[in-house]
């Protein structure tokens, strides 16, 4: 049961809104308050600081609003409409008079029964869709933003950093989620690959394959209706989307893994070298998979 919060309230409630609503659904999660009407989304961040994200002023949450905003447009124009602020006067209004408390991000609702994953589960995904997704992705890559600071990112001593990370923050849970054994052994192959492919990852960014990538794209974030749509880039913290462009791909690939699919991950594999013609993505797509593998294990 949520404490009594005011904004929430407000929000759960019709009137606050410049339309129609129907039922108001609430959905929260550690970071922000959703609100499901029945044609809009409207999401509110919490007024949290995590280290790895900072929404703590009402200027930081408008700002992460307007990013979210911006970068989702990215791949789902028609999905992501405004940040709209919510102020006090007599009561809580969107787009009202008086102060601004608070903003939301306003996104057109879309049937959660063409999420991806649901749709795997019933067996409606299949290779036409995989070659679609292929495509839109390889686009966005290709025409998604990169530069020097970017670049970084893509760096042996940065994704070195990450792993590290990795390794320090789950350590403690060594034989309880994760044998000894097997921990140890990941280290050392991680290690190893790093520390034998030095060349490679420099190629990558002389290649211009390091991007402003999505950063979680996995079959959660992917509606499938007439038109498909790659939503919820990460807009939190710019070091979760600037990668080698490998690990979208592996993030996608990894869940199809996970999923049973095999067959559809190698399949959107295969098409997305073709589109994007890099050959050189097969060296580190296992790199990679671990990595993904290994966030979200850290994460779910």
């Amino acid at each position: 049961m949520l404490a009594r919060n005011p904004l929430v309230e407000a929000m759960l409630n019709p009137q606050t809104y410049p339309e129609p609503t129907g039922k108001i659904e609430l959905i929260q999660t550690h970071i922000s308050f959703v609100f499901v009407t029945q044609n809009y989304v409207y999401k509110v961040k919490k007024p949290v600081n995590f280290g790895f994200l900072d929404f703590s002023t009402l200027e930081k949450r408008r700002a992460n609003c307007e990013k979210e905003l911006q970068l989702n447009r990215r791949l789902c124009p028609e999905i992501y409409l405004e940040v709209v602020p919510i102020n006090q006067s007599k009561t809580l209004k969107i787009k009202g008079e008086g102060k601004t408390v608070e903003y939301a991000l306003k996104m057109k609702r879309l049937p959660q029964e063409c999420i991806m994953t649901q749709l795997l589960q019933e067996g409606k995904i299949d290779k036409k869709i995989i070659d679609q997704i292929a495509a839109i992705v390889a686009k966005f890559h290709s025409q998604a933003q990169t530069n020097s600071e970017i670049s970084e990112f893509g760096s042996l001593r940065t994704v070195k950093t990450n792993w590290d990370e990795n390794f320090t923050q789950t350590v403690k849970y060594i034989n309880q989620t994760v044998p000894k054994a097997d921990f140890e052994f990941m280290q050392t192959k991680i290690n190893s690959f790093m520390d034998t492919n030095k060349a490679l990852f420099e190629s990558r960014i002389s290649d211009k394959r390091i991007r402003d990538c999505h950063g979680d794209l996995h079959s959660g974030n992917i509606f499938v209706t007439d038109k498909i749509c790659i939503f919820d880039a990460i807009e939190f913290n710019d070091r979760f989307r600037y990668s080698d462009v490998t690990a979208d791909v592996a993030f996608l690939a990894m869940d199809l893994d996970y999923q049973k699919r095999t067959d559809l991950a190698d399949y959107f594999i295969a098409q997305y070298i073709i589109y994007s013609k890099d050959t050189q993505l097969k060296q580190l797509l296992p790199f990679y998979k671990c990595y993904r593998a290994y966030v979200r294990g850290k994460v779910v």
